[in-house]
């Protein structure tokens, strides 16, 4: 498993299905073009760069390079490391027909060719941790999981941190370990809790 120190931002889901086999690392997924019109997915991303930075690794068709194209125009060019993944034609087995232009997307490449690719654009690096992070047991001493007023709680959570309402409870989490501390985690939950009296 490859440790990297700074978010991945990838076109799809079985994208970052197969980069969560290779990488240790937060792994956020644009949902394709829906990027565009999702301004707090885009709000989120940005302020992952403005903390750490992030990598940009969408596939080499038209498509990634036009997704890749729209968040360089959002985030400072300083906090991008820019992931390119080789022209490979052929077609994913997940698929009935290739894409449009033929070629295997991040989903279809081997993993070393991911390693590859991170190590030649410079991205892999160890991740600092400091102090304890979040866990999903916090979450659910916390009330943001396994309870019956959980969903409610944990989207006071996400709008207080100005987090995507549709964001999955395992990436709310990995957010929440990139872009706030441990206490600062336990004041928000604190709030939400007072406002949502439970």
């Amino acid at each position: 498993m490859i440790t990297l120190d700074r978010p991945v931002i990838v076109e799809g889901r079985y994208d970052k299905i197969k980069l969560k086999s290779v990488i240790d690392s937060v792994v956020i997924e644009t949902g394709g073009f829906n990027i565009f019109k999702d301004k707090q997915k885009l709000s989120m991303i940005k302020r992952l760069a403005e903390k750490t930075g992030i990598i940009i690794m969408t596939d080499s068709d038209a498509a990634g390079f036009k997704i890749r194209s729209y968040l360089k125009s959002a985030i400072p060019g300083d906090k991008i490391i820019n992931v390119y993944i080789p022209d490979i034609f052929g077609k994913e087995k997940r698929k009935v027909h290739p894409s449009a232009e033929g070629k295997l997307g991040v989903e279809g490449l081997k993993t070393q060719m991911i390693i590859e690719a991170l190590e030649q654009a410079g991205a892999i690096k160890e991740r600092k941790v400091s102090g304890a992070g979040v866990t999903m047991t916090d979450f659910y001493e916390d009330g943001l999981c396994g309870r019956k007023d959980s969903a409610e709680l944990r989207k006071r959570f996400k709008a207080e941190l100005r987090l995507p309402e549709r964001l999955s409870t395992k990436v709310m989490l990995e957010v929440i370990n990139t872009l706030i501390s441990y206490d600062e985690y336990k004041k928000i939950v604190g709030k939400c809790r007072k406002s949502a009296n439970v």
